[in-house]
């Protein structure tokens, strides 16, 4: 199993946090992006270890199954990243009006 931890660098973000009626721990005081999920992982010592997670749309997961082409793209946002990209102007005289 890859290792979840990638990088060792924590912060402690609250104080003593005590769960409520329910076992629930409130994560108020960390900024977590919409459409996060977790993927809890708990050590035989006690420790929590939430993974943040997201998802992609099906119609999208042929990209990260197709290893040649995620490299294509990866490749691209470096080299854009970069500067290497070149203003081409405006392709609306290509596209065909079906109205």
């Amino acid at each position: 199993m890859e290792s979840i931890i990638k990088d060792k660098n924590f912060k402690m973000v609250a104080g003593s946090v005590k769960p409520d009626s329910k076992h629930r721990v409130g994560l108020s005081r960390i900024d977590i992006p919409d459409g996060v999920t977790f993927r809890v992982y708990l050590n035989d010592m006690g420790q929590i270890v939430l993974d943040p997670q997201v998802t992609i749309p099906s119609s999208e997961l042929w990209l990260f199954e197709n290893k040649e082409a995620l490299a294509s793209v990866q490749q691209g946002l470096l080299e854009s990243a970069a500067g290497g990209t070149r203003k081409r102007g405006a392709f609306a005289k290509y596209v065909k009006d079906e109205a």
